[in-house]
C-alpha cells in the first residue's frame, strides 16, 4: 500500500502518485490504529496489517521518513518510504510523458 502522508489540499493542487491513499502525516498514527471497519469508512481502503507492505511518501521525503519511524514503532516492520517523493516521481512522469511513453 502506497500512503501519500501530504495534506489533503497539497494532493488536490499538485496531485497523486496513481494508486496512493492519501492518510496526513498527522493522522498516520491514529489510522494505523484504528479497527478496520473505521479505516475503510475513512479512508476508503481496506486497513494494512502488520505482515502487509507499507511506502509512505510525501513531497520531497521529509514526512514520509516520520510516518514510517512511526508505522515501525507500531509493529509494522515492512515499512518503508519513497525518498524521492512527489517531486522525484512528477521528474519521472514528466520526462516519460513528453517522450510519448
Amino acid at each position: 500500500m502506497l500512503i501519500d502522508v501530504r495534506e489533503t489540499w497539497e494532493i488536490l493542487e499538485y496531485g497523486k502518485i496513481p494508486g496512493s491513499v492519501n492518510i496526513p502525516l498527522n493522522e498516520v498514527s491514529e489510522a494505523l490504529q484504528m479497527n478496520p471497519r473505521d479505516f475503510k469508512e475513512k479512508y476508503h481502503e481496506v486497513k494494512p496489517s502488520k505482515s502487509d507492505s507499507l511506502v509512505f511518501s510525501c513531497l520531497a521525503g521529509v514526512r514520509s521518513k516520520k510516518a514510517l519511524d512511526t508505522a515501525i514503532s507500531l509493529g509494522f516492520h515492512r515499512a518503508q518510504h519513497y525518498a524521492g517523493g512527489w517531486k522525484e516521481w512528477e521528474t519521472y512522469e514528466f520526462s516519460e510523458n513528453k517522450q510519448g511513453n
